[in-house]
């Protein structure tokens, strides 16, 4: 199973230079894993840069894998994360679905590097 962060979705959908790092775990979808949260940012950040057509767009491809929404048991496991390793909320969302899944998040964010479960990918330029 795997999870993408936002950044790596972000990434993928602008075709910047590490997206075909994240492809892999994008385009499985049968085992891809889309925190609800992460929703919420891919579409702000698309509406922001661009227009809200290219946001829905975004969403409708996320939505190809199992979105997955914030439960009691995910959002205390989130705070824990978040205390434990200073994340901040959206991020340690999205670490905490992808641990109670058993999923690989893949992302770019710096926080992340040395954290179990992840596959970190340095942003390139």
């Amino acid at each position: 199973m795997n999870v993408v962060d936002s950044s790596g979705w972000l990434e993928y959908l602008a075709e910047e230079a590490n997206a075909g790092l994240f492809a892999p775990a994008i385009e499985n979808t049968a085992e891809l894993i889309v925190p609800a949260i992460s929703l919420y940012e891919v579409f702000k950040r698309v509406n922001q840069q661009r227009d809200e057509h290219m946001a829905l767009t975004a969403v409708a491809l996320m939505m190809q894998g199992q979105v997955i929404n914030l439960d009691a048991s995910i959002a205390l496991s989130a705070a824990r994360l978040s205390i434990t390793l200073s994340l901040p909320m959206a991020d340690s969302v999205i670490l905490a679905t992808a641990r109670a899944f058993g999923a690989t998040l893949w992302t770019q964010d710096e926080h992340f590097k040395d954290v179990e479960g992840v596959r970190f990918v340095a942003k390139r330029k």
